[in-house]
């Protein structure tokens, strides 16, 4: 089975660039969106054989994810069962017979990491969340987690060094969720590959120079890592600041 997950920064002005394309060229059995900017009214989308999911969040224009499927879930659910982290739209689960998937949208810490409270309280909720549906099946997480965790995840750690996305604190949690019993797939396969990042910022060529940053994951329950079959970035599609991160494993 093949997953797909990707920032596409607006999906209604990723459908300008190509979006329906890559989509198709990816060839996902679940296609996972972050910061989607949307209501699902606002665009045409239409996607034979798969069914869609959105949580937009209660802001116009603002974060919001999205799931795309052709297996139809056992069940759906939005958001991650605590109260102070509903109307951002940055979840949805879907249940499948053998695992749960669930795509996120990590809130950013901000400049001078102004939310960085709000970003420690989401990501206890958030690992409380996946433990608890880990103790039922096998959990698959994907999405911009907004943060590298090691120096081998950016071009320049040093400088970035406390900068949001790569704050002692945030790398920390991050460290916390995988030895809650989870597995980053990409460093499971690729334990010293350097230079691989999933977003770029606009500015000073960063892409063209590859100064880039890996903060998109796919996550997996530590007991799957004998099904992954492969775990990739996908930096040659373009149409957004962010690439996808793809993730396949045995039935």
């Amino acid at each position: 089975m093949k997953f797909v997950s990707w920032n596409v920064n607006g999906l209604r002005a990723c459908l300008k660039k190509d979006f329906i394309a890559s989509f198709t060229a990816l060839d996902a059995d679940a296609f996972c969106l972050q910061e989607t900017k949307m209501q699902p009214e606002q665009a045409e989308l239409t996607l034979p054989g798969y069914q869609l999911f959105w949580n937009s969040a209660e802001k116009k224009g603002y974060s919001g994810t999205a799931i795309f499927t052709r297996v139809p879930p056992l069940s759906v659910s939005y958001d991650i069962g605590d109260e102070a982290h509903v109307g951002e739209g940055r979840s949805i689960t879907l249940e499948f017979e053998r695992f749960y998937l669930v795509t996120v949208y990590t809130p950013n810490a901000q400049s001078e990491l102004r939310r960085l409270p709000y970003r420690m309280a989401w990501e206890d909720a958030f690992r409380a969340y996946l433990m608890e549906l880990d103790a039922r099946k096998p959990v698959i997480v994907c999405g911009d987690m907004n943060v590298a965790h090691e120096e081998i995840d950016l071009k320049n750690p040093k400088s970035n060094h406390e900068n949001p996305g790569f704050s002692d604190e945030e790398r920390e949690k991050f460290s916390l969720l995988l030895s809650s019993g989870f597995t980053d797939t990409f460093r499971f396969l690729h334990p010293a590959l350097s230079g691989a990042y999933s977003w770029w910022s606009y500015r000073f060529h960063a892409r063209e120079n590859n100064a880039g940053w890996r903060i998109d994951y796919f996550l997996v329950s530590d007991r799957l890592q004998e099904q992954i079959v492969s775990a990739a970035i996908h930096p040659d599609i373009y149409g957004s600041d962010h690439c996808p991160v793809s993730l396949e494993i045995k039935p």
